[in-house]
């Protein structure tokens, strides 16, 4: 499957549908040139692994006491610090973010996310590496 976003629910925009078409293509040719028995070198790339989804800080009885802070609002795949804010009280504290590394944080407050108590996902980058390939069929 290909997910390409964000975007709002029930929206199609241009931008992205052409970024999802750009995406199944590149994917095809890989197919196509594999199947005829190109040789692709190794490779590392660098991904995003889902490491926590978080959820919004609530109180004794569930409800949400704190929103997205706007420093965070629109800032997926974006490096997320120790001390950096988070979340932004219904008071006007803020509520910094507490780790022990950098993270990238996305589907930041997705209103498609707030039923499962997600407020956002919480990602680290690692690298992967493959050997080269090619197709043993001919």
């Amino acid at each position: 499957g290909v997910e390409v976003g964000p975007q709002p629910q029930g929206v199609v925009r241009a931008d992205t549908l052409d970024k999802m078409r750009k995406i199944v293509k590149h994917g095809l040719d890989f197919v196509q040139l594999f199947n005829e028995g190109r040789e692709f070198p190794p490779c590392t790339i660098e991904v995003f692994k889902i490491m926590e989804k978080v959820d919004y800080p609530r109180n004794k009885n569930d409800e949400v006491i704190a929103i997205i802070h706007p420093k965070l609002q629109d800032q997926d795949w974006q490096p997320l610090n120790n001390g950096d804010p988070l979340f932004l009280t219904l008071d006007g504290e803020v509520i910094a973010y507490k780790g022990d590394c950098t993270v990238y944080p996305t589907f930041i407050n997705e209103a498609a996310y707030y039923e499962k108590k997600q407020a956002f996902v919480k990602t680290v980058k690692v690298k992967l590496s493959a050997k080269h390939i090619r197709s043993s069929v001919l």
